[in-house]
């Protein structure tokens, strides 16, 4: 046997290997000579005819392009059928040429499913990850590029426990580094196209998953330093979710994950959703640019059930259609989870610019569990929603929900057509508008228990006989103002044991950055705290934040705007009176186009960079109307980009 050349100490790896590899029944073929870095699998004995089973020979592939310190493993164009399970190992990279289709096979020839001791939190498939046509754990910088397709070839099982050497899921991950998942096409893939739990580091572009006759898209549990582009993904479950189980045992950091420019299908349940299982918190999730044709349970779904804390969740530029129910939140006190969790929050979210069309029968929806744990901080703006009506007046009863469930029909069928609000607070409705088809006589709006809910130029159709069109029941604060019905009369309101306070809160508007590249990162956000992630281009997040810009909205920016030259840099417009505070980099100091106007209040802002950086908070007072500021400017990129904060 010829092997490649290597370190000693490889070389004993090699052996070690090989000797798994006879051990484990599979013929022994030379090593050949490969081009530097690529493993072709047919050197390695693939047959790729669609009946030898190729399985062995692809691991051989894998085995050489590790042992070589990492490397591509080839699949020409044709047809590899896979008996057995495939064995992913670090610094390797299968690439699926134009033609190339790796595909399942019937039998029980795969690896059985591990023990798993923490299999009481969650269901079968998702506590056991060996059961799968392609695997791997603890692996470092991976990858499945190329324009091929894995195919499960309809053998896969859709559901729990499949059997025996029988499996459920096409590529299974745990505990990886550095993954890519590009350009391929995941076809018939039973219960999961992708699991991939404890991860950090995931990088996917033009990913197709055509799974509508089976069960889950990509499944991304526990895991971080996500970005996803041009996703095409189609599910019958869900396409598209996030989640923290126990299945690991432990807790994970979530977070730092932008799905852009994709496009995404669920026949029975949810396109995009976070939960059910979520026993570890989520932070900065940006999706942008979504089309979502069909949703038999939410569009955009939210559940915390099992203690996780949701925060910094934005949605930009999404249409829906076809959807159960477009928007559903929900608090749940299900707790299942290994550490006896309390009861989780979803805090800070965004809706910006989304389009839904929804097909009933569930009302677009806001639930918290109760007082303590209400949906807090969240804004809709340019919001529009159209659902099909057609109801009678239900009254004003608060309706049943199973605390236990996540699904959307946990929540009885909601006295309202448009919107459900419950144990809410800091809820604001900007620019935005609820519509039905056909004629409803249930509010468009009924919010239940909380306080601080606002619709400021919300638009919301009459049912014939609606008694009104936003009921406030237990609300403390609430306000209704510049909002119409579709006939262009005001809204009628009623309340019970409400109160009103509509005041002159604060809105920022028409955010402009003239730096064409990273202008997209701009954002406003609610809700400045401790924790929230300062850049939309890094991870970075802010430390000690002064009291008294706690709680304040902001903009966040982008730090590679730090550059920029354009003066003014951005606009925005407020429709009060309002004090401007900008944090500077005290590396950078005061900027030249701020005069003697702005005040160094001696706040300071810190972030946690890999040597944390101290912001200097200076200050001023704009009349209501566009302001404009001017750049960061530097040029010689020794600072990072200032963060702005209005009060």
């Amino acid at each position: 046997m010829s092997l490649h050349k290597a370190t000693p100490a490889r070389r004993r790896w090699i052996v070690v290997t090989l000797t798994l590899v006879v051990a484990a029944g599979w013929a022994v073929f030379p090593l050949p000579a490969s081009a530097a870095g690529v493993f072709n699998v047919r050197d390695y004995g693939a047959a790729g005819n669609g009946t030898t089973n190729d399985t062995p020979a692809i691991d051989r592939a894998i085995v050489a392009a590790n042992a070589a310190g990492g490397g591509t493993v080839q699949f020409p164009a044709g047809t590899y059928r896979s008996a057995n399970t495939i064995h992913m190992l670090n610094n390797v990279t299968l690439q699926l040429d134009s033609g190339s289709t790796i595909m399942g096979a019937s039998g029980t020839g795969y690896d059985l499913a591990e023990a798993n001791p923490n299999s009481a939190y969650q269901d079968f498939g998702h506590s056991h990850f060996r059961n799968a046509m392609i695997t791997g754990n603890a692996l470092s910088n991976i990858g499945f590029v190329g324009s091929g397709t894995i195919d499960g070839g309809g053998f896969l099982s859709n559901f729990d426990d499949p059997g025996a050497g029988r499996i459920d899921k096409v590529i299974s991950l745990t505990r990886c580094a550095n993954l890519e998942l590009s350009g391929i096409t995941i076809r018939r893939a039973g219960h999961f196209a992708a699991l991939i739990n404890g991860c950090n580091g995931v990088h996917s572009d033009g990913l197709v998953i055509d799974t509508a006759g089976n069960q889950d898209g990509w499944n991304i549990v526990n895991t971080q330093n996500v970005v996803i582009t041009n996703a095409d993904i189609r599910a019958n479950d869900d396409a598209l979710v996030f989640k923290s189980d126990w299945a690991l045992g432990q807790r994970f950091t979530n977070g730092h994950v932008r799905v852009t420019n994709s496009r995404l299908s669920a026949g029975c349940c949810n396109a995009i959703q976070f939960g059910s299982e979520t026993c570890s918190d989520f932070s900065d999730y940006v999706f942008d640019g979504i089309t979502i044709t069909g949703a038999n349970k939410a569009g955009l779904g939210m559940v915390t059930m099992d203690g996780a804390n949701i925060s910094d969740v934005h949605y930009r530029n999404i249409t829906m259609s076809g959807v159960a129910s477009p928007i559903f939140t929900k608090v749940g006190t299900r707790r299942r989870c290994g550490d006896n969790p309390g009861v989780g929050s979803v805090n800070n979210v965004t809706y910006e610019h989304i389009t839904g069309t929804g097909k009933g029968p569930h009302t677009a929806l806001l639930w918290g569990a109760d007082s303590s744990h209400q949906v807090r901080n969240v804004t809709f703006d340019n919001v529009d929603l159209t659902v099909p009506g057609g109801s009678a007046n239900r009254g004003t009863a608060v309706p049943s929900d199973n605390p236990n469930d996540y699904s959307t029909t946990s929540i009885g069928t909601a006295p309202s057509y448009g919107w459900y609000l419950h144990n809410v607070n800091g809820i604001r409705f900007i620019d935005s508008s609820v519509r039905f088809v056909n004629n409803d006589d249930r509010p468009a709006v009924i919010a239940d228990a909380g306080g601080t809910v606002t619709f400021d130029h919300f638009t919301g159709q009459r049912g014939t006989g609606a008694p009104n069109d936003i009921r406030f029941q237990g609300i403390t604060g609430y306000c209704v103002t510049n909002s119409v019905n579709t006939s262009g009369g005001a809204l009628r309101v009623s309340q019970t044991g409400s109160t009103q306070n509509c005041g002159t809160a604060l809105t920022i508007s028409g955010l402009t950055v003239a730096d064409t590249a990273n202008a997209t990162d701009w954002s406003v956000q609610p809700n400045l705290t401790n924790g929230v992630t300062q850049y939309a281009d890094r991870a970075y997040t802010l430390g000690a934040v002064p009291s008294g810009l706690t709680g304040a909205q902001w903009i966040r920016t982008a730090n590679d705007s730090k550059a920029a030259t354009a003066n003014p840099l951005v606009r925005f417009t407020v429709n009060r009176q309002a004090t401007v505070n900008v944090a500077v980099d005290t590396r950078r100091g005061r900027l030249s186009w701020m005069d003697s106007s702005w005040t160094d209040t001696g706040g300071r802002i810190t972030n946690n960079e890999g040597t944390p950086r101290t912001f200097a908070v200076f200050s001023k007072v704009f009349a209501a109307g566009q302001i404009a500021l001017g750049p960061n400017g530097d040029s010689g990129n020794t600072s990072s980009m200032y963060t702005i904060i209005v009060t």
